[in-house]
């Protein structure tokens, strides 16, 4: 298991529609963010697609990232099978082992999973191939479906991106998520987060915090994992609450990101 960030460590750094930092963070400065923080992974995610790059700045990526020694992994979302291609080769081209997904397709809707299963038969030979591992994301599909489906492909090649938040909203909780999927999960999103009752009582909201903050039991779920007997990549993603303006939002997130690795880097040195 090593320890890395994500581009969903730095959403408001890099931008999105509705929030455009005047300097977003590119893929590059993502590099040198890792670099700093000491961390030996990143992964890029739909929000700063390596596929999106034009071919010299990817290029510059993949030499810096081996000249610092830093893993990359491609992050994207869709389970179209010729999406699926495009992404394998971007992986394959940087380097990578790990190609995660958010099991969807183009309309941002989850087909049945008799359908999924179609989608990701027809890749297991190339990922195969290429020996690249494909992790779809929790989030969309219960978690128990999400292991039936994995348990009927059978493969290797296919399984999980363990996120400790995101089946909040199906609702399931993420300790029960992390039981079911344990043998599963290739990558590990790392999200720390408190969930309150609102002042009248009538309700709850859920914030994200730095690792070690929040209500995630880091040590409880790293010690599940190793009983499964899977050790996957860490991968530290953010959730920090929108501020007055977006540069205080966005300083408020490099903050986090600075206080959630020497955290987490007590249980995983990697």
């Amino acid at each position: 298991m090593k320890l890395g960030i994500g581009t969903y460590a730095y959403m408001w750094s890099i931008g999105f529609p509705g929030a455009t930092p005047a300097q977003p963070m590119n893929a590059c400065g993502l590099l040198a963010k890792a670099r700093e923080l000491k961390v030996k992974v990143v992964q890029y995610g739909p929000n700063l697609s390596l596929d999106q790059l034009p071919d010299a700045e990817l290029d510059l990526v993949v030499k810096q990232a081996r000249g610092w020694d830093i893993e990359l992994e491609v992050g994207t979302r869709g389970l179209e099978t010729e999406h699926l291609r495009r992404q394998l080769a971007i992986t394959k081209r940087v380097g990578g082992t790990l190609l995660r997904t958010i099991p969807e397709v183009a309309d941002g809707k989850t087909p049945p999973l008799s359908e999924i299963a179609e989608y990701l038969r027809a890749v297991i030979p190339e990922l195969a191939a290429a020996r690249v591992r494909l992790a779809m994301e929790n989030g969309k599909i219960p978690a128990e479906q999400l292991r039936q489906l994995l348990d009927s492909l059978h493969s290797p090649w296919v399984g999980i991106t363990l996120d400790t938040v995101n089946s909040l909203a199906i609702p399931e909780g993420w300790e029960y998520v992390a039981k079911i999927l344990a043998p599963y999960t290739m990558c590990l999103h790392v999200k720390d987060f408190v969930t309150q009752r609102v002042w009248h009582m009538m309700g709850f909201t859920v914030e994200g915090r730095p690792a070690g903050k929040g209500q995630l039991d880091v040590p409880w779920l790293l010690d599940i994992l190793q009983t499964a007997g899977v050790s996957p990549n860490a991968i530290l993603e953010l959730w920090p609450p929108e501020q007055k303006t977006l540069e205080e939002t966005s300083a408020l997130e490099q903050a986090w990101t600075a206080e959630s690795i020497p955290y987490l880097r007590r249980y995983i040195p990697g």
